[in-house]
């Protein structure tokens, strides 16, 4: 039974700014929860009891949302990704006195699936595997590890984001290893872009005769790594929960029109003239007035929202949107402030805002 684990909390998510010039990607909120908790959880489920997330050099952030892994009733640490970035399989490297001799899962924390990874670990465990990979069809094959089989499907090796993909199934960022891990890691050398390939460390292993699976993922998984990557995620989440989760502890005045599954927080204010359609999640100590929210709509403490129309969205906390505007497929950051400047053309208006912008419309 695998115990151990390790998760990515560090890189710079350069395809995601301006959102993460000042957030860590892991904790860009969907559903309203950190997107790294998602990770944690499904750690916890597989019965994990240890886990060593990496941070980049100075890191605060991730230690002061995630704690000590009480809340989960598990032990958490954190180690330095240190000497740069020089790929993901030197992260696990750099957790090598952590993991001991333990088997281990290593997550890379920005990728959402729905399903369950007991199949996973059980399939582990029971072969006996030295490692075990995880893939699923994707349309561009080109951003990602890709696995190469023969006739029979044997895995046969795994090629490093290919400009001739050999098939279109891409590693998931989920990885099963035993020991022998830190074994293939002392044979490999540097790749052409200057890291050290996870997919050259599973290729050595099947080249050198280690036990060494695979399984499809069917269900849904994203690696969100791009802006729309993350709203399509937020639709996913919002659809999987449960109608228990959405409660509602606003203070909706007569008039206002409540439709589907919402959630709203203590201490929220709706108003009269407000219509919402849910799956939607509405954090607390908002305020809401004369405004539209829509369908796969998530929006964080503290925001207040006046005459908007929002759908298909994600919008931190803190923001200020006080104008007669039509927001879709739009990510907004924390403190982030949208105000009437002139009258705008009435169509709908995409943004990707970084935190503390303000912008006038």
């Amino acid at each position: 039974m695998i115990t151990k684990a390790i998760l990515t909390g560090g890189g710079h998510a350069t395809r995601l700014r301006p959102i993460t010039t000042t957030i860590n990607k892991h904790l860009i909120p969907l559903a309203n929860k950190p997107m790294i908790f998602y990770a944690i959880d499904k750690m916890v489920e597989i019965g994990v009891k240890e886990i060593f997330i990496n941070t980049n050099p100075c890191e605060t952030e991730l230690q002061k949302h995630i704690g000590d892994g009480g809340h989960w009733g598990i032990k958490i640490q954190y180690f330095e990704q240190t000497g740069g970035p020089q790929g993901i399989a030197h992260v696990v490297s750099l957790a090598r006195e952590m993991v001991g001799d333990e088997p281990f899962i290593f997550y890379l924390s920005d990728n959402i699936t729905l399903g369950s990874l007991k199949p996973l670990a059980e399939k582990f465990d029971k072969e006996n595997l030295n490692c075990l990979l995880s893939f699923s069809k994707v349309d561009d094959p080109t951003r990602f590890g890709v696995g190469e089989f023969d006739a029979n499907g044997k895995l046969t090796r795994v090629l490093e984001k290919p400009m001739n993909p050999p098939s279109n199934l891409a590693q998931t960022g989920i990885y099963f290893y035993d020991k022998t891990f830190f074994e293939a890691y002392s044979q490999i050398q540097k790749s052409a872009r200057g890291e050290y390939e996870i997919s050259d460390i599973n290729t050595w292993l099947i080249q050198n005769n280690y036990r060494v699976g695979w399984s499809e993922i069917t269900g849904y998984w994203k690696d969100s790594g791009k802006p729309n990557d993350l709203l399509i995620a937020n639709q996913m989440l919002l659809d999987q929960l449960d109608r228990g989760h959405f409660t509602n502890h606003a203070a909706v005045e007569p008039g206002a029109r409540l439709e589907g599954n919402i959630k709203i927080g203590h201490g929220t204010k709706i108003g009269e003239k407000v219509l919402i359609r849910g799956p939607v999640i509405i954090g607390e100590n908002c305020v809401l007035e004369d405004c539209y929210v829509g369908p796969y709509t998530t929006i964080g403490h503290g925001t207040e929202i006046y005459s908007a129309e929002i759908e298909h969205s994600i919008i931190f906390e803190n923001a200020d949107i006080n104008c007669s505007i039509r927001i879709v497929d739009s990510i907004i950051g924390k403190n982030a402030s949208i105000l009437t400047g002139h009258q705008a053309p009435p169509k709908g208006h995409k943004m990707v805002l970084g935190d503390h912008t303000f912008i006038e419309i």
